[in-house]
Order: structure tokens, then C-alpha cells, then sequence
């Protein structure tokens, strides 16, 4: 039954009382003789009456027994407003006479005497009706949240998901299972229990969620982790309980929770104490997944980029019987995500989607859906009539390094350094074998930096050597060594790469063994106390060893520094006319600084499989605005105004 239905009958049922009642009332009072004054003032004249009743205008009366009225009877009459010889009138024929104040309407007499006892009962019914309907409302802080994901709505399929092939091909498994459950069963198999989707934020895990409920016509439950625990003790573990109870009632059909980390995270972890209500709440989780009661039919499917932090006993077969990697998307994948983010686009012709894949690497698919958003809004904001690849490149700068700041003003000097800053940077970049190719450098201020220097990986990287490591740090000195070696001060816009180049070769040290204190680890790890799980960070090594961690890390980025300064002290003419063209043009492609190294030195460094990243070369050097593409973690050489607004972004997947 609807709960338009219920409504109706429960307020026809009150209708129904109410009149009941008042027909009650009616029935039990005397039935009373209507008279005109005048005819009351003949019965009193021909003693007929025995006594009366004033109330204000109103009068009422009795007769005496007569033959007219042998059992008596009751009259009542409206009085005159002007009438001063009733009171001696009715002395004279020997009526009694009673006084008494106005009586009020029957019907407001009626809700005054019952009007407590309905509020009561209408207050009951509401507060009863109330606690079962579940939702938002008054005391159904019990139920669950769960939303039913309605069919009529618009539906997302795996056709609509890329980049993630495993991720689908593991999941349309479990869509089969629930179409064509004999298939698998005949063989002994059983439907699984839960699916864990991990991965990075913004790679597709709840759109994922999303298609299985468009591919299955099953009931699907969507809840998040955040919406298990309130302020009330025991709300969480009763929420989970009548999610479970939905979910049978509906067998079979998937649940999904995104974000269970709020709810399953390791069981006395961090600083929230012993027992408490998250504790009670994820308890229950574990034994509605595989405790005593069977709970076939209902598939569990959550979401997190947290697994770490997750409690051992939900992570164990039985409850999450498959972990589903999502990560990052490979070019391939990015191509798909592009092209089914564009197919409602109107692309110009010049459009090459393969290079914009594949001059993003580390992108996820949201980056990918903002970046095809900007380039949409941008084309429109320039009046035209499709996308083009410049809209693209602008939108993909924006995206990793903010809007230009065209009302930010930088004197002489200042430009004068940054363009050396970030010369210094492309060149040691340029000269160094191990190094990313350089693709952009340009002194033009975006976001927190004054100038950027962009360095774009031929394909998608996964591990990274030693070799590339010292290379990035000597990149990231190049910035410093340039100012040391043209002007006579040196500046706070090294800050940033200093404190990067100073965390990678920490780690370098104490993570990945890449020094000379041997393969071994030192310290804990670098979490934070809330989200790991012990209440402190304790040192793992000696004081002694400490000094020689502190002598190392000295050692790599000091050699780093001498190394970038032999590249830039090697070929200062390179970098004087590099840092000139940056003032007069303020942006140069990766081309031009490989072009110019040529011209100088004579050595072709340049690349080979550039010309698939960069796409078509470019003209003759132009003041630049709409930038190039950049390359996702913002590459060693983003030059700072200021320590207090310096940008720490060390290099990605490290």
C-alpha cells in the first residue's frame, strides 16, 4: 500500500471518530420545545410554566404537567434585547427562576471537553507512523538512508566507462551471476559476498557502481559511510541492521556504500578510543556480511581509496571476496575516457585526441571529464562553433597551474630572474640523459608561481631509477644555480624546489634504499597520526644513524646542485639567450629550447618520439597566450613568489 493510501485512510478514520462522537453528544441531550416569545409569555400568564433558565438572550424552561404536556417537556425561546417586566411577570405567576452564564456553541464546548485527549492520539498515530516510515524524519534515526536507485532515471552502462577494463571485466561478472545465477552455480560456484573497489580519488570508482546498477536489473542501494553514525548511540549498528533487512526483502540486489573507510577503518586505530559507536557500527557490518544468519542474494559492494586503513577482518574472503584494483588509466585508456567524454562535443578537425592522451600522463578520469569541460567552456566564451587543439592546451593548463594572472604586475628585476630561474631549469633538464623531455617553459605567472617549467614523459611511468632521481634533483637545483650564477642575489623562489629536492632524497634514503646506508628502511612511514594506526610515530634507528641519514641526504642534493652547476657553468651562452627570448616572448615550447641548444652547441638532443607528444612543430617564436600542454605534478621549476605561498607538489606516483 502507497503511503498516499495509508495517509487517507488514517485521516478518513479520525473523520470518522469525530463524527461518531458528536453524534454521541447530540443524541444524549433532551430534546427542548422551540417558542415564540409570545407564546412563552402565554404559558407563563396561564401558569403553565414551572421554572426557567436565563442564559444572556437565551431562555429555557419547563412545563408543568397539563393536559397538554402530560409528561412535562422542556422550551426554549430568544428574549427580546428590551424587555424590563419579564422578571415581575414570571414572580407573579410563581416560576422559578435561574440565572447562569451564556452558553458557549455545543461544538466549542465539544473540542474543549476532548480536544487533550485527541491531541494525544493524533500525536501517537504521527510519532507512530512517523518511526516506520523511515527517511529524514522524527525518530527514524534507526533506519537506514539507503536510496533505491530508480529504473525511470537516467541509466549509466559499462559502455559508458573507460580506462578501466579489468575493473569492468571483474564486475560484469558479478552483473551475469545475478542475471544467470544456474550458470555458475551448476559448477559449484557461489554468487560472491562483497566487492572492495580501491583506488586513487577520481578514477571512476562510484561511476563503476553507477553501471552496475544501469547493467543489472536488480534493486540497487546506494548509501555512503558518512551515513551510518550519528549523534545517538547504537544509530549506526541498527542503520546497518535495516539495510540488511531491505536488502533480503529485495533479494537479489546489490548494495553499494562508497567511502566505507568511514565506517570499516582498523578497529582501535588512531586516537578515537576503545569501544565506540564506529567500533559498534563496523561490528555489525561484519556480522551481517558472514556471521550466522545468511544474507544470500545480497551483494556488497564498497568503494574507498583508503584499503590501508581498513580493518583486517572486512578485508578477509567471506566478506570482500574480490578487491578490484581501479588506478590510473594508461593512454589507451585515457583515449576511450576522452572519447566518451567528447561524444556529445563538437570537435574541429585539428583535434587529436591521441596526443592529448598522451600528453597527460597520470591524469584520472575526472581530471580528464574537467579538462574536456574547460576546453568546451573556453571555445564557447571564444564564440566558436567546435573545440579546438588550442582549446584543449589552454584547458589542460589551467587545470594543473590555475588561470593566467594577467593583473599580476612583476617588475624588471623580478622578470629578469624568473627567466633565468626557469632557463636554469629547462637546461639542466635538456643536457641531462635520464631526464623528461622538456615540452614548455614560460615565465608567465599562474596560480602561486611566478614561472613554470614543464617536462612531459614519453610514455606512462610506473618505476622509477636512481639515475632519474639524482636527474630530478639536479633539475631542481638548476632554478637556484641559474640566480647564483647572473645576478648578484639570490631570491626566495627556490623555496619550493629546495624542499622537494630535500624530500626526495630523504626518501631516496630511508624508503627506497638508493644510498650508500644500503637496502634498508628507516622510520615508519610519514602518516599522520589519525589516519594510521598507532597514537604516536616512534624512531626506528640510532642517533647515530640518524647523522648518517642527515650526511647522506647532504651528499645527493649537494651533489645534485654541483652537477646542475657544471651543466649551466658549461653553457652559459645557451642560458643567456634562453632566459633573453623568455623575456621578449615569455613562453618557448620544448622545441624551441632543443632547437636553440642545436644552433649554439651543435648537439641534437631533441628526442625522437617528441613530435608524437608536442604534435605538429611549431611556427616562429610568438608571444604566447593560450598555453601548452603540461604535464600532471607540475615538473621541477615552479618558481614561487614567497616561502608563506609556496605549492609543495612532489612528483607524482613517488
Amino acid at each position: 500500500m502507497s503511503p498516499t493510501i495509508r495517509t487517507l485512510i488514517v485521516w478518513i478514520a479520525i473523520l470518522m471518530v469525530v463524527i461518531v462522537l458528536w453524534t454521541t453528544f447530540q443524541s444524549g441531550r433532551i430534546q427542548s420545545i422551540p417558542l415564540t416569545f409570545t407564546e412563552f409569555l402565554d404559558h407563563v400568564e396561564n401558569g403553565r410554566v414551572s421554572e426557567v433558565e436565563i442564559r444572556g438572550q437565551d431562555l429555557t424552561g419547563s412545563f408543568d404537567l397539563s393536559d397538554r404536556f402530560p409528561d412535562g417537556g422542556s422550551f426554549t425561546t430568544y428574549l427580546p434585547p428590551e424587555y424590563p417586566d419579564l422578571i415581575a411577570l414570571l414572580r407573579a405567576n410563581d416560576v422559578e427562576i435561574k440565572a447562569a452564564e451564556p452558553r458557549s456553541n455545543p461544538l466549542v464546548q465539544f473540542l474543549f471537553t476532548w480536544a487533550p485527549f485527541l491531541l494525544i492520539i493524533g500525536l501517537w498515530v504521527f510519532f507512530m507512523r512517523q518511526m516506520q516510515s523511515g527517511g529524514n524524519k522524527a525518530l527514524s534515526f534507526g533506519k537506514s538512508r539507503a536510496k533505491l536507485l530508480s529504473s525511470s532515471g537516467k541509466k549509466v552502462t559499462f559502455a559508458d566507462v573507460a580506462g578501466v577494463e579489468e575493473a569492468k571485466e571483474e564486475l560484469s561478472e558479478v552483473v551475469e551471476f545475478l542475471k544467470e545465477p544456474s550458470k555458475f552455480q551448476k559448477l559449484g560456484g557461489r554468487i560472491p559476498k562483497g566487492v572492495l573497489l580501491m583506488g586513487t580519488p577520481g578514477t571512476g570508482k562510484t561511476l563503476l557502481a553507477r553501471a552496475i546498477a544501469g547493467e543489472a536489473n536488480v534493486p540497487f542501494f546506494s548509501i555512503s559511510g558518512s551515513d551510518f553514525v550519528e549523534m545517538f548511540v547504537g544509530v549506526g549498528a541498527s542503520r546497518v541492521r535495516d539495510l540488511f533487512e531491505q536488502g533480503k526483502k529485495n533479494a537479489p540486489c546489490i548494495v553499494f556504500i562508497d567511502e566505507i573507510d568511514a565506517v570499516g577503518r582498523h578497529r582501535g586505530a588512531g586516537l578515537g578510543g576503545g569501544h565506540d559507536e564506529r567500533e559498534q557500527t563496523l561490528n555489525q557490518l561484519l556480522v551481517e556480511m558472514d556471521g550466522f544468519e545468511s544474507n544470500e542474494g545480497v551483494i556488497l559492494i564498497a568503494a574507498t581509496n583508503r584499503p590501508d586503513v581498513l580493518d583486517p577482518a572486512l578485508l578477509r574472503p567471506g566478506r570482500f571476496d574480490r578487491r578490484v584494483v581501479v588506478d590510473r588509466p594508461d593512454i589507451n585508456g585515457r583515449r576511450g575516457i576522452l572519447e566518451v567524454h567528447t561524444r556529445d562535443i563538437p570537435l574541429a578537425d585539428d583535434v587529436r585526441l591521441e596526443v592529448v592522451a598522451r600528453g597527460t600522463p597520470g591524469f584520472s578520469g575526472a581530471d580528464l571529464e574537467n579538462l574536456v569541460n574547460e576546453a568546451a567552456l573556453v571555445a564557447a566564451r571564444r564564440d566558436k562553433k567546435s573545440v579546438e587543439m588550442d582549446d584543449f592546451e589552454w584547458a589542460k593548463d589551467k587545470v594543473l597551474m590555475g588561470v593566467e594572472r594577467k593583473t599580476m604586475l612583476l617588475s624588471e628585476d623580478e622578470k629578469r630572474v624568473t627567466a633565468y630561474h626557469e632557463a636554469g631549469h629547462a637546461l639542466v633538464g635538456a643536457f641531462s640523459a635520464n631526464s623528461d623531455p622538456v615540452h614548455k617553459v614560460t615565465i608567465i605567472p599562474r596560480g602561486r608561481a611566478l614561472g613554470v617549467t614543464m617536462q612531459l614523459p614519453l610514455e606512462d611511468k610506473h618505476n622509477y631509477g636512481r639515475r632519474y632521481l639524482e636527474t630530478q634533483i639536479a633539475v631542481m637545483m638548476g632554478g637556484r644555480v641559474a640566480e647564483e650564477l647572473t645576478q648578484d642575489d639570490i631570491t626566495t623562489g627556490a623555496s619550493n624546489d629546495i624542499e622537494r629536492a630535500s624530500e626526495m632524497a630523504r626518501r631516496m634514503v630511508c624508503e627506497w634504499g638508493m644510498s650508500e646506508l644500503g637496502p634498508l628502511a628507516y622510520g615508519g612511514g610519514s602518516e599522520p597520526v589519525f589516519l594510521g594506526r598507532d597514537y604516536n610515530q616512534r624512531t626506528e634507528y640510532s642517533e647515530d644513524t640518524a647523522q648518517r641519514i642527515d650526511a647522506e641526504v647532504t651528499r645527493l642534493v649537494t651533489e645534485g646542485y654541483e652537477r646542475a652547476r657544471a651543466i649551466l657553468g658549461a653553457h652559459r651562452e645557451v642560458l643567456d639567450r634562453l632566459a633573453e627570448i623568455l623575456l621578449e616572448y615569455e613562453s618557448v615550447t620544448g622545441r624551441e629550447v632543443y632547437d636553440l641548444i642545436r644552433e649554439i652547441t651543435g648537439q641534437d638532443l631533441q628526442p625522437e618520439e617528441a613530435d608524437h607528444v608536442t604534435g605538429p612543430p611549431p611556427k616562429a617564436p610568438a608571444p604566447v597566450t593560450t598555453p601548452s600542454e603540461p604535464v600532471l605534478g607540475d615538473s621541477p621549476g615552479g618558481m614561487e613568489p614567497a616561502p608563506a605561498t609556496r605549492r609543495a607538489e612532489p612528483l607524482e606516483s613517488l
